[in-house]
């Protein structure tokens, strides 16, 4: 299989037609170099017909399969298409692609994940979602004795062989408990720092109902779960 030095971006999407167009049309002008795939999840709202009808690269999921199947898709599609690098990639016009590059760069020290980190020059806040966030970083030291100073970010890149893991074990989810799991097993991640900027419309994978949950979902994974994970 041939490989491309090239970037993949994947954009899961889901009930996006507000934010759709805007985030790829702003690859294709400015960000001509990096290759994208609109991974559309199943949505009920017009995020299919606004990709096909502007010729965006577009696949098309027929039922709504969640983040980690979303993602899953759009792994194998850059692993059958050869690209050396793949970013998760909000569709929501949250993650900046000025950011990619420094990502790649970063990668090129010898890294498998690069994440996007809002907190290596930053301070969390008291929300919610950041004492979760603080809470599941601690449960990554405690377990892997690595700092991970922003484990909840969506924008993380990921090497050839990181693609392929991605792409072949149904066992893998774009989730902090995965970061978790691929440190205990050596991979070498590092983070660079980002901004973000809030989504103006569209639905969230997490919404704030089902944040607590999230977040006790991803602490019993990485403190226990991740002790009889096979890889």
């Amino acid at each position: 299989m041939e490989t491309r030095e090239k970037v993949l971006i994947v954009i899961p999407a889901y009930n996006e037609e507000a934010n759709i167009g805007t985030v790829v049309k702003e690859l294709v002008q400015n960000y001509p170099e990096f290759d994208y795939i609109v991974v559309n999840d199943g949505s009920r709202d017009q995020t299919a017909r606004i990709c096909r009808e502007h010729g965006y690269q577009l696949l098309d999921l027929p039922v709504n399969l969640g983040l980690a199947g979303c993602f899953q898709a759009g792994m194998k599609y850059a692993w059958q298409r050869g690209y050396s690098y793949a970013i998760q990639f909000d569709g929501d016009g949250q993650h900046r692609p000025e950011y990619i590059e420094s990502m790649r760069k970063k990668m090129d020290e010898g890294y498998e994940i690069v994440i996007g980190s809002r907190f290596i020059n930053e301070k969390k806040d008291f929300s919610l979602r950041m004492i979760g966030s603080r809470l599941i970083a601690g449960a990554i030291f405690l377990t892997t004795h690595i700092k991970v100073k922003d484990p909840t970010s969506g924008m993380r890149m990921f090497n050839r062989e990181m693609i392929r893991e991605f792409a072949l074990n149904l066992n893998y989810g774009p989730e902090p408990d995965t970061i978790s799991y691929l440190l205990k097993q050596g991979a070498r991640i590092a983070e660079v720092p980002v901004k973000i900027v809030q989504r103006t419309g569209g639905e969230s994978y997490l919404k704030i109902g089902s944040a607590i949950e999230y977040m006790a979902r991803m602490l019993i994974s990485i403190l226990l779960i991740q002790n009889f994970r096979k890889r």
